[in-house]
């Protein structure tokens, strides 16, 4: 009884232990879904240029794991920056989107050249 004691106790001494180890995430987000959530619940110029400055903090601050911009973050950055009036840079980022993933180069090349037209 002892020894199934004490080994329980070690298990979840071990258990504790191990779940106490946090986990790096491959990005860092900076607040981002938030404000694209308010922004798209509520478009407002101030709330654009909220997203505006997190998208600028995630990509300039990326501190995760992977050392890289998520995927899909360059294209809404500068889809976003084409919108407000900034198209040659919301273009630059829509093809450094598709240099850092290849794989969207279909569906964004697409885009750039209805957004060229």
């Amino acid at each position: 009884m002892k020894k199934t004691f004490s080994m329980a106790a070690l298990a979840i001494l071990a258990l504790s232990v191990t779940s106490c180890v946090t986990t790096n995430s491959l990005y860092s987000w900076y607040g981002y879904e938030d404000a694209v959530y308010t922004n798209y619940k509520k478009p407002t110029d101030k709330s654009q240029a909220k997203v505006l400055e997190q998208y600028r903090a995630v990509i300039e601050k990326q501190k995760g794991t992977r050392g890289a911009v998520p995927p899909g973050l360059y294209a809404e950055y500068g889809f976003l920056l084409y919108k407000t009036g900034s198209k040659e840079e919301g273009i630059n980022y829509m093809k450094q989107e598709i240099a850092l993933y290849p794989e969207s180069q279909i569906y964004i090349s697409r885009i750039i050249n209805q957004l060229e037209k």
